[in-house]
């Protein structure tokens, strides 16, 4: 029986540059990559040069301390650089692309008569596995491992956020062969959590050997790290496993087509695009091929990789996120203000009752990456509160962890919570203190010293 979660603590910010329903192709990209960096806790090892000629889902590095878990590439063509940081650590494996891709095949098959065994297998070589992740840790999934569940967002709460009844609509048969995917991998039917209204027409609403959940209330209610702590807790010892609605299409593309087929469709918005749409794409796609000629260039812009919330700053010569599904475009906010935050207004947007804001809940705002101020003293001031729907002390778990202290940690509720989970108390935040960053402080404490 589906279980109706309504929750109350949160909030949405309403932005400009919300996406229509039109969606239109890119057209000519010729360059694509993949990069370690967006993978939690990775080590990679190289397996190509530059030079190379690679079709798609042929392997371009491995995890070096689980071999078996391979990472490939989107699109066929020629290795043209494999760009590196400081001490050498690789940044991204670029290709440029051939006119037409050309595709390793690994065989359609029915999942439903394949082991489970197999089905990892073709998971591992095809590059698709790190789609999967499991929590605690937000990583990725181990193979040797059974999860005590598995979860799907079928809705994303965030700023400006894609639809996925439009990204998805037409890819119905390539769901449902992740759904069954993932059936086999965890002997479970899956968690599939939608949004309260989701209309009997929903592509969601089709699929078979899910259990679903509705869940009703502000962002963060489309995380799927909310949504396991109000279904399914995450204990000491537990294990979950996630993925992407968009990631479950590919997923499901592999078995229908034998193919890695690394099509998505993501969202160009934001107050700083002309007309913000939904683009055809391929994973790892360079960022100047999806914006360029598409932006409004009225004032310095910020082009962020994801969401407003947890998405990251690129510019044209940077490549999409492994698991974003759409790129943000706001102002940079570096011009000057009298009076700074204090200056009272009505395009000013607030939680509290600081600015008019409060005043019309539902207008739209146009928001810059400006942080209004400095870090200041981390306090009890009970915002976090507001809008984080869950059973935790976070300002005493953020506290546990830039103390070190693993015990707190653990008790405190470190093993439910992703760094997204928390973007909003970061947003919120008078003090201006980087709670993301934090709480990735507090995972890789947590996998040094107790995995």
């Amino acid at each position: 029986m589906s279980k109706v979660v309504k929750l109350k603590r949160g909030l949405d910010i309403k932005l400009n540059g919300e996406v229509g329903n039109t969606v239109n192709s890119v057209g000519n990209c010729s360059l694509y990559a993949i990069k370690p960096t967006d993978f939690r806790a990775l080590i990679p090892r190289l397996v190509v040069k530059a030079g190379d000629q690679v079709k798609a889902g042929e392997v371009l590095f491995i995890n070096k301390y689980k071999p078996e878990i391979k990472f490939t590439a989107p699109v066929s063509g020629t290795i043209e650089s494999i760009n590196r940081g400081e001490r050498r650590k690789l940044l991204e494996v670029v290709i440029k692309a051939d006119n037409e891709i050309q595709y390793k095949d690994f065989g359609a098959a029915d999942v439903n008569k394949l082991s489970r065994e197999e089905i990892i297998e073709r998971l591992l070589d095809s590059g698709i596995w790190p789609m999967l992740r499991q929590r605690p840790y937000d990583i990725i999934a181990n193979p040797q491992d059974t999860p005590k569940a598995v979860f799907v967002s079928g809705f994303d709460s965030a700023p400006l956020a894609p639809d996925y009844e439009i990204t998805l609509a037409h890819d119905l048969e390539a769901l449902q062969a992740g759904i069954d995917c993932l059936k086999k991998l965890s002997n479970k039917n899956v968690n599939l959590n939608l949004r309260a209204n989701t209309p009997s027409s929903s592509v969601f609403s089709k699929l078979k050997n899910v259990e679903v959940n509705y869940f009703e209330g502000p962002h963060p209610a489309g995380n799927v790290g909310i949504q396991i702590h109000h279904l399914n807790p995450i204990n000491k010892g537990d294990i979950v496993w996630v993925i992407n609605a968009m990631d479950l299409a590919i997923m499901g593309r592999l078995f229908t087509s034998g193919k890695y087929d690394a099509r998505k469709t993501i969202a160009l918005a934001g107050s700083e695009v002309k007309a913000p749409c939904y683009y055809q794409v391929i994973t790892g796609a360079q960022i100047g091929s999806i914006v360029n000629g598409k932006l409004k260039n009225e004032v310095e812009e910020r082009i962020i990789s994801g969401n407003v919330l947890t998405g990251y700053k690129v510019d044209t010569n940077s490549y999409l996120g492994f698991y974003h599904n759409m790129i943000t475009v706001i102002p940079e906010g570096r011009e000057y203000e009298f009076m700074g935050w204090a200056t009272l207004g009505c395009k000013k947007f607030s939680m509290s009752k600081t600015f008019p804001s409060f005043l019309t809940p539902n207008k739209k705002y146009t928001l810059n990456a400006n942080y209004h101020g400095e870090e200041r003293a981390f306090v009890v001031s009970g915002q976090y509160e507001k809008v984080l729907p869950m059973d935790i002390l976070p300002v005493y778990l953020l506290k546990a962890i830039l103390a070190g202290d693993l015990d707190k940690m653990e008790q405190l509720g470190m093993y439910e919570i992703a760094p997204e989970d928390l973007a909003l108390c970061e947003f919120v935040c008078t003090s201006k203190i980087p709670v993301q960053s934090i709480v990735e402080q507090g995972i890789e404490l947590m996998m040094k010293e107790l995995s």
